[in-house]
């Protein structure tokens, strides 16, 4: 069974442009790395050398990894959805904390996607699982690493 991969138009285009660059500069980077340390001759201890193919092998991976995951991709455009006022994926949710009264807003997001720093969390994580399918004003409780977590749900958009 091939797992779906989600992602919003911004999260492809972001993945497509680092697919592009890993590519057309960054490939060729490291290749031209590596024939100028090999050039240096004995390559058994040519850290250069070393470091380069370690880094070719991470390109090469992460290519491989993007060209799958989007091969399976499934874009979806929450602002095109008919829906009004409830949490689907690609929806930024403002959400009021009941424990330390503070708004706080999240984009759900695909897991290749995912930046909690940016305010982007995984439609798997245990917050957007509470929150997918509920509406403005519905209160949402959930078991954190950190404890029971309650939420009311401010605001639901579709950017």
């Amino acid at each position: 069974m091939v797992e779906r991969v989600l992602l919003t138009p911004v999260g492809e285009t972001r993945l497509r442009a680092e697919l592009k660059r890993l590519k057309s500069s960054d490939r060729p980077k490291v290749i031209a790395a590596i024939a100028e340390a090999r050039a240096h001759g004995d390559l058994s201890e040519n850290a250069e050398y070393h470091a380069a193919r370690e880094q070719q092998s991470f390109i090469e991976g992460r290519i491989k990894e993007l060209e799958s995951k989007l091969s399976i991709a499934e874009v979806i455009d929450a602002s095109k959805s008919s829906v009004e006022g409830k949490v689907i994926f690609g929806a930024y949710v403002t959400l009021y904390d009941l424990n330390s009264e503070q708004e706080v807003t999240y984009q759900i997001v695909g897991d290749l996607e995912a930046d909690l720093e940016n305010g982007k969390i995984t439609v798997s994580s245990p917050l957007a699982r509470a929150l997918i399918g509920k509406e403005i004003d519905d209160e949402v409780t959930f078991k954190a690493p950190a404890g029971v977590k309650e939420f009311e749900i401010v605001d639901v958009k579709y950017a």
